[in-house]
């Protein structure tokens, strides 16, 4: 395992390093500096700025809503409280679809006012003049590919992707796409165990995996979601090392018990 100690900072080369060592990489999401703080010091490679802060940061219902101004907001705090880690900034949904150009100011507003090291896209083929612009201005980019909420409305669905045949065979040519064009790494969300091999078994680059499976490079999850802050989502490949919910409410109910019983403060918590 790669230690805090061996690597002082986590770069895309390190990444390359881990995998050609068969290290596996760690990766959560943060979307603030107090999170992102203690989730750095723990010794995560990689922290990603997701897209997913409009619904556990927000309360939205899917990630579209949010923008590419708060997603530099939440990735500059996350980028002030990084020692270690490389940090990964979701481009939001209608920052780099239709347009390349757009794609790409979307890309220098995230790299120049945030300080963040990557961006992360979602697709293939469709999105691949976005991406090739992106990496060109010497961007890095993350691809995602397989359950991609940005498109959820074209879903329907959060179910499991490429079960069937031909979307099986679009997402392995769209994964070496996104290899041969020059991304990093990439994430595969949400695919049966047997494609998440193949797709590995064919590409060079590290490949992420949510719910696909345990023979990627790495795994990463939603930090609110592995800690115990969401209750009401309960999917597969989620395993809850914390029942923060349970945690902060009871602090929540003995703090406001104290102050109604005039417990809090005592004589040494005053001045």
């Amino acid at each position: 395992m790669i230690s805090q100690s061996k690597h002082d900072r986590v770069t895309i080369k390190v990444l390359e390093e881990m995998k050609s060592n068969n290290e596996k990489i760690s990766m959560l999401t943060s979307y603030d500096y107090s999170f992102a703080k203690i989730i750095d010091s723990a010794g995560i490679d990689i922290i990603l700025v997701g897209d997913s802060a409009s619904n556990v940061m927000a309360g939205h219902e899917t990630t579209l809503p949010i923008t590419l101004d708060q997603m530099i907001y939440h990735a500059s705090s996350v980028v002030r409280a990084v020692k270690r880690a490389l940090v990964v900034v979701d481009l939001p949904f209608g920052t780099y679809q239709a347009d390349s150009k757009v794609a790409l100011k979307s890309a220098i507003r995230i790299m120049k006012e945030s300080g963040a090291h990557a961006v992360k896209l979602e697709g293939g083929k469709l999105v691949k003049d976005s991406i090739e612009r992106i990496l060109k201005a010497g961007i890095p980019v993350m691809g995602h590919l397989g359950l991609t909420p940005q498109s959820i409305y074209k879903f329907g669905t959060y179910n499991v992707r490429a079960k069937e045949e031909k979307e099986a065979k679009v997402l392995i040519d769209d994964a070496l796409l996104l290899e041969e064009i020059g991304c990093f790494s990439l994430v595969l969300e949400k695919i049966p165990n047997i494609l998440s091999k193949e797709v590995l078994n064919k590409t060079k680059i590290p490949i992420i995996g949510i719910g696909a499976g345990s023979s990627l490079d790495g795994q990463v999850l939603v930090s609110h979601d592995m800690l115990g802050m969401n209750k009401d989502f309960s999917p597969r490949f989620l395993r809850r090392y914390l029942d923060l919910d349970s945690l902060i409410s009871n602090a929540v109910k003995k703090y406001s018990k104290d102050i109604k019983s005039g417990n809090f403060p005592d004589k040494k918590e005053q001045y």
